[in-house]
């Protein structure tokens, strides 16, 4: 079950029930089946404690994944949102804040996945990943 929690902001996610569609159908397509994942949409300042506290990285960044997963090809993790983040990249970016969600909610199932995103041949795999599942969004 794909669930979206707010933490420190309000944050209204536009169609909840056609991206938990789509997030499942992207993870299936993978080979994934998923199981209990949840999105936690908050602040800047909470994911940089999150990765301060856990990961000893002292940045803000757009997204922190946690991977739960106990079971073979059974995803199941916590995935840390900033929508400050994703808002100002969006922006940066000249795209609709919507659909850089969108592409962050995909990125952090693609870390489930098995996809890294630490060495340039790992991100442009990534990135082309991503845009292949927006095509489905």
């Amino acid at each position: 079950m794909i669930r979206f929690f707010n933490e420190d902001v309000t944050y209204k996610l536009p169609q909840k029930q056609v991206i938990r569609q789509w997030l499942k159908q992207q993870a299936e397509r993978e080979g994934y089946a998923v199981g209990d994942l949840n999105y936690i949409f908050c602040s800047d300042e909470y994911v940089l404690q999150v990765n301060r506290d856990y990961l000893e990285h002292d940045y803000y960044t757009d997204i922190i994944t946690f991977d739960q997963s106990e079971e073979e090809g059974k995803i199941e993790g916590d995935i840390f949102i900033s929508v400050d983040r994703v808002g100002d990249n969006a922006t940066l970016l000249g795209v609709p804040a919507e659909q850089e969600m969108r592409r962050v909610l995909a990125h952090g199932l693609l870390h489930l996945c098995g996809y890294g995103d630490k060495t340039d041949e790992e991100e442009a795999q990534m990135r082309a990943k991503e845009e292949e599942w927006l095509r489905y969004a």
